[in-house]
């Protein structure tokens, strides 16, 4: 898996995650299997199959959440500067074509929500406008075609 940046909120929040899916779902669904198991015949016991598979299921999400937080690198949020875009920076931007400004924070993948205006580095927009400066004009190919974006202001 491929090294991830999270803050150190976003690595608690996943550690929590990962405690919650061991120490509660995982009992659970054991105890749904014994149950079932309980019933007599596996050869025909529908309830079985589908606790065995949700066990499937959790036991893949609790791999790749660990497999995440082991290749996680916490940002130090007080060495991040505002001369450039970096992750973690909160953006304003403004699109060139029709004047509207907007504002978004650029944070780990595992972290973004377009509610709350946070954007995966990944993305297209974060991807062009990392390594960029105050005044600088970038062109970013998104889904809907070549767009301009003026960086407004950079903050923290």
């Amino acid at each position: 898996m491929a090294l991830t940046y999270m803050t150190k909120d976003g690595y608690k929040k996943k550690m929590e995650e990962i405690a919650y899916l061991e120490s509660v779902e995982r009992p659970r669904i054991s105890a749904a299997i014994a149950e079932a198991r309980d019933k007599g015949d596996l050869s025909e016991n529908s309830e079985y199959d589908a606790a065995k598979e949700a066990q499937g299921m959790l036991e893949m999400k609790i791999a790749k959440l660990k497999d995440l937080v082991a290749n996680a690198r916490i940002i130090d949020e007080t060495k991040l500067n505002t001369d450039e875009v970096n992750i973690l920076s909160r953006v304003k931007i403004k699109n060139v074509n029709n004047g509207m400004s907007v504002e978004y924070t650029i944070v780990a993948d595992s972290e973004a929500n377009l509610r709350e205006k946070k954007i995966g580095a990944s993305t297209p927009i974060a991807k062009g406008l990392l390594g960029h400066k105050v005044g600088d004009i970038v062109e970013i190919q998104v889904p809907a075609g070549l767009m301009k974006f003026e960086i407004e202001e950079i903050a923290i």
